[in-house]
């Protein structure tokens, strides 16, 4: 019997392969996943890893054996398979590992419409029905359904630039870092017919991250790109990681521009587009600077619980317009609630193309505060530990203690969210203050306690 609480996380599954779950796992999945959604066709699509293919095709023959029509993508980023899932009206299923190392691989699924398929909405019923069949055998089914080819790549792109005009920019030199990830097969045709000028760094699909890993929210994995901008004067530089459903921004100078900050930019433009008004939904961590840029555009700004199915749940209940969390992901209504990195970057481009001033002047007022980043702590005993710091703030004048996700500590001048890891020993410390000397104080004297 295979440990699937090891490989079925909150969200999606994600493991070693073979030694945690291999292709007859995945058939039983697809099995699982047409049962559960009750769907009589799903699309499914993969990144480059080499044990994608694989896998896919071992879900699709399980989801055909329970009598689903199964639409096969190919190679796709996350976001084209959730372009696919709504645009085609079926649930779907993206086989990637995300930013994990190469042994790695997993299943990110949704229903119909890319709604999101995580614990709560379905996928306990999939793990449970998966543990069942790998004792019992999968039960045969009266029919057996079909399994067809797809291309939904242009199509995938066109959408894409229907929801933000680049036609009239000014020409823009765009250094974009793939990582060998999926980002250097979306991007050429996103980009074709643009007036941008692309620079390609590491667009060769290669799932063993031969360069460095794709996961461009390590500082590390963004030194190539920081590199290029500043060698060649080019005007932005863009990092994906491995499905390309994240997208960072670097800026001409080689800086990093905050997540933070590009949430409040295209939220701004979002607000614009949907006529000076509309719901903006945010996490816990994102910065003073979103609900601010919010309210200053008409909207109305919500905060949220870090993680995309929070985002996503609170998306339809306000019938939000856009939502942004800080590590790069990015929600959009036109886009099925889905997030995609591809449709940030293009309001990033269409943004600085508009104008004359360089992307670091352009930013500056959407960044308004100084941050620590986030800070990971490997402790004995997460419990322990937070409430020690709780209890230095909770008797002190003038501040505001919050628990929607973790312990929020609000002052007049500065705050700090600390909350522990789902799936490590570690506590999760994000700081943000009016100036970089108290950020620094305050990151300092949490960071003493947590690490007593």
């Amino acid at each position: 019997m295979p440990d699937l609480s090891q490989i079925v996380k909150a969200y999606d599954v994600r493991g070693e392969v073979p030694d945690q779950w291999d292709e007859s796992l995945a058939e039983l999945f697809g099995a699982a996943f047409v049962q559960v959604t009750q769907a009589s066709a799903i699309v499914v699509g993969h990144d480059m890893r080499p044990s994608s293919p694989g896998l896919t095709r071992a879900f699709a023959r399980g989801a055909a054996a329970r009598g689903a029509d199964v639409t096969e993508i190919g190679l796709c980023s996350t976001d084209q398979l959730y372009f696919a899932s709504g645009q085609l009206g079926l649930p779907g299923a993206m086989f990637t590992a995300s930013h994990n190392p190469a042994q790695y691989n997993g299943i990110k699924m949704c229903r119909a419409g890319a709604a999101p398929v995580g614990q709560d909405t379905g996928l306990s019923e999939i793990r449970t029905l998966v543990e069942r069949w790998a004792d019992s055998g999968l039960p045969a089914d009266a029919t057996t359904g079909t399994t067809t080819q797809q291309d939904v790549l242009t199509a995938y792109a066109d959408h894409l630039r229907t929801l933000v005009d680049l036609t009239a920019i000014r020409p823009l030199k765009v250094v974009v870092d793939a990582g060998n990830g999926m980002g250097g097969h979306t991007v050429p045709t996103v980009f074709a017919g643009l007036p941008l000028e692309l620079d390609p760094m590491y667009f060769e699909l290669d799932g063993t991250f031969p360069n460095h890993e794709a996961n461009p929210l390590d500082p590390a994995n963004i030194v190539d790109l920081q590199q290029r901008v500043r060698e060649t004067g080019a005007d932005i530089g863009l990092a994906f990681d491995g499905d390309a459903d994240r997208c960072f921004v670097v800026d001409e100078r080689g800086e990093p521009v905050s997540p933070s900050g590009i949430t409040a930019l295209v939220a701004a433009r979002e607000l614009a587009k949907h006529g000076g008004s509309g719901t903006i939904i945010h996490n816990c961590i994102t910065s003073w600077s979103v609900p601010e840029v919010v309210r200053e555009h008409g909207g109305t700004p919500v905060r949220t619980r870090v993680g995309h199915s929070f985002i996503k749940d609170e998306m339809a209940r306000t019938g939000a317009i856009f939502g942004g969390e800080h590590s790069a992901h990015y929600y959009f209504r036109d886009f099925w609630n889905a997030d995609t990195g591809m449709l940030a970057a293009l309001h990033v481009l269409a943004t600085l193309g508009g104008q004359d001033g360089p992307l670091s002047k352009l930013v500056a007022s959407y960044d308004r505060y100084a941050s620590s980043g986030e800070i990971n702590s490997r402790v004995a005993d997460q419990a322990d530990r937070a409430a020690a710091v709780e209890a230095a703030y909770a008797g002190r004048d003038g501040l505001e203690l919050d628990h929607l996700d973790g312990l929020t500590v609000t002052a007049a001048d500065w705050w700090f969210n600390l909350r522990a890891s789902n799936t490590e020993p570690l506590l999760r410390l994000n700081v943000e203050a009016r100036d970089a000397t108290t950020a620094a104080h305050i990151r300092d004297e949490v960071l003493a306690i947590i690490r007593a």
